[in-house]
């Protein structure tokens, strides 16, 4: 076929089986497929010539964040930034029935012969078929990751958990060892989506089966690591993770790490430091060892942990947040002075970046003191 002979662009995108849609710069629709008719049950007619943020497609993400204004819209940052999407993003989007639709999605710019921005496309494939395994897959994950713990008003736990996909591969776990004495561990599994989410799986049993450990945190990682190894060869998984135990009688936290971003620790009276605790991640050497560290843990004080998803984030400079930044975010909230929803961390990481969504795993899990030392009355 010469090039004289090749069909308008127009027919190819009728062609394929994904829906696509093209906006000018301001966002308005100038083109709908096909297959966005298929999809979503919206014709032509009614979308084309308004803008994609009218009341149309509605979109939100997995976790319910509205995408139609500019923070979270994809298509709104390629146009903005014109870099196209280095991955699909999972978006619900309203049909004309008024029911959502699960779709996987793509975005980027649109250019002109001088290269100049003057629009944005989207395309999406229906993920109908797919997405009702994934969300059972997610209830049992998240069943699995529950744990009641008895109060204590001595000390408290939070922890905030968003996967990039349905779901994920970061695992939080907290147990109560004796009256004074807690364990914990965030651990995050190497890849993402459902493989991940079968590995944390490991990472459940694995924690049962060891928590006894955990009063020896050093212990607990070289039994972990060693199982990870015996249970999962082939595929040769590992997970970054650090674990520790919380002693309140002694007031301190021993912790090892292995290969998980720095703690940050918050004394009630001093500046926050990040806490070194070095360590190969689980399931890289059979024979791993690994070292304790000790700080104090008196009352008012704050430990912060989060996988590297809170960190490995790109700055609209272009540089990478790392430990430095997520503290310099987590300050401008006057935290933890202040109490702060992990929502508003998290979404305050997302306005220091070029992103609308994170694209790993990202997982807080913080352990507080409490101020006034009482008995077993309160919460956790």
């Amino acid at each position: 076929m010469s090039l004289k002979a090749m069909p308008d662009a127009r027919l190819v995108l009728d062609s394929i089986s994904d829906g696509v849609y093209v906006t000018d710069r301001d966002r308005q629709i100038v083109y709908w497929s096909r297959s966005a008719e298929r999809i979503t049950g919206w014709q032509a007619a009614d979308v084309v010539g308004k803008h994609c943020h009218d009341d149309v497609l509605c979109h939100i993400d997995k976790d319910g964040h509205r995408l139609c204004g500019e923070e979270y819209c994809p298509l709104h940052r390629a146009i903005v930034s014109g870099n196209q999407s280095t991955a699909p993003i999972i978006v619900f989007a309203r049909a004309k029935g008024g029911h959502r639709v699960p779709m996987r999605v793509t975005v980027g710019p649109v250019l002109n012969a001088d290269g100049e921005i003057i629009g944005g496309v989207e395309t999406f494939h229906d993920l109908s078929e797919e997405i009702h395994d994934v969300e059972r897959a997610k209830k049992i994950q998240s069943m699995s990751m529950r744990r009641e713990l008895p109060p204590d008003d001595r000390i408290a736990f939070r922890e905030h958990y968003i996967s990039r996909d349905i779901v994920g591969g970061d695992f939080p776990a907290i147990a109560r060892l004796s009256d004074d004495v807690y364990g914990f561990m965030l651990a995050d599994v190497s890849g993402h989506g459902v493989a991940a989410a079968l590995y944390t799986m490991f990472l459940c049993l694995l924690w049962e089966t060891h928590k006894s450990l955990l009063e020896n945190p050093a212990e607990f990682a070289s039994a972990m690591s060693k199982s990870l190894c015996s249970l999962a060869k082939e595929d040769s998984p590992f997970a970054a993770a650090l674990c520790g135990v919380v002693d309140l009688s002694r007031g301190t936290i021993r912790m090892a790490g292995a290969g998980i971003p720095f703690p940050l620790l918050f004394p009630s009276n001093k500046e926050p430091v990040a806490i070194p605790c070095k360590g190969l991640p689980f399931g890289v050497f059979e024979e791993a060892r690994y070292s304790e560290v000790t700080v104090n843990f008196d009352p008012g004080d704050c430990l912060l942990l989060f996988s590297d998803g809170a960190t490995e984030v790109t700055q609209k400079d272009g540089s990478m947040l790392e430990t430095k930044g997520l503290l310099d975010c987590l300050c401008s909230l006057g935290y933890p002075r202040r109490e702060v929803a992990m929502k508003d961390m998290e979404e305050a990481i997302l306005r220091s970046s070029d992103l609308v969504r994170f694209n790993d795993d990202l997982t807080f899990l913080e352990i507080s003191r409490s101020l006034a030392q009482g008995t077993e009355t309160g919460t956790t």
